[in-house]
């Protein structure tokens, strides 16, 4: 039976971090700031923003909501992130994602300051993970993908690491983590022959395919660990993940939970983010 890697006790360490981070940013007299910019009233991006805002709180870190129309054009939503991008006071910025089909998400997150940008959506961001440069923030999901790994002393160095999914925000900056951590790191996607046979080769199995139970026993071995990214519904409205989680813990040796895994870590990653760009620069 598969030791449960639960996101609970990784989230409440990096809040003791974050927290011990704004009380020294305090004494300089900064107090971390937040921009959220959500477009239109889609009730997942509120129950995100709400989650994130009550993060904010109890760790003292100040959010300025920012909500605009679905109807915006490209052309306003770009001035309001060039506003914030000029403002000294916010430190952070995070933009709901998917945005409305008649705006160009790429336009928009190069629009964003890299320095500010806080889930790595940026062209800037992105490229600090590729080259491995201090540039913005890694996406907070692949970076919630290694503090689970580290918080639970799951070695890397020399292991083999698969990655499910090739997507910029998950799949490829996770491989480029996790390749900075000396792990041997293949991808696979919709056109990988064989693709369980690798799967069960590895020795750090990553799903992120947007499938849910995509990842069976079949794809799995005892003194393997399973990182489940995925978020999905079944029949019921049940949150799912990419992982047949029952299937899963039978036969590998550890395996994070859906809900209760990445997800719980992602938003304590992305509070942390807005105090580390908020101490960027300053004297340690």
């Amino acid at each position: 039976m598969a030791k449960i890697l639960k996101g609970k006790p990784v989230a409440e360490a990096i809040d003791q971090k974050t927290a011990e981070a704004v009380g020294r940013l305090g004494q300089k007299g900064i107090t971390p700031k937040a921009a959220l910019i959500r477009v239109g009233e889609r009730p997942d991006d509120k129950a995100y923003e709400s989650g994130i805002m009550r993060h904010c709180e109890n760790l003292s870190v100040a959010v300025d909501p920012v909500h605009l129309p679905e109807t915006i054009t490209q052309t306003q939503l770009i001035d309001v992130i060039k506003h914030i991008n000029t403002d000294n006071t916010i430190h952070g910025c995070l933009i709901f994602k998917p945005l409305p089909k008649h705006i160009d998400e790429d336009r928009v997150a190069a629009a964003l300051d890299p320095k500010k940008d806080i889930d790595g959506m940026t062209p800037g961001a992105l490229a600090g993970v590729f080259l491995d440069r201090p540039v913005g923030c890694p996406p907070c999901t692949a970076q919630a993908c290694m503090d689970i790994l580290d918080y639970y002393h799951i070695p890397t160095d020399g292991k083999k690491a698969v990655v499910l999914g090739r997507s910029p925000v998950i799949g490829k900056p996770v491989a480029m983590m996790l390749l900075k951590a000396q792990a041997t790191v293949t991808i696979c996607h919709s056109h990988t022959q064989n693709i369980a046979d690798i799967a069960k080769d590895a020795d750090i199995l990553i799903a992120a395919v947007g499938r849910g139970h995509f990842v069976g026993a079949d794809f799995t071995r005892e003194g393997q660990t399973v990182l489940d990214v995925g978020i999905n519904f079944d029949d019921a409205g049940n949150m799912i993940g990419d992982v047949d989680f029952e299937a899963v813990r039978e036969v590998t040796s550890a395996v994070t939970p859906v809900p209760g895994g990445i997800g719980t870590v992602t938003t304590a990653v992305l509070v942390h983010h807005v105090v580390m760009c908020a101490a960027a620069g300053l004297p340690s």
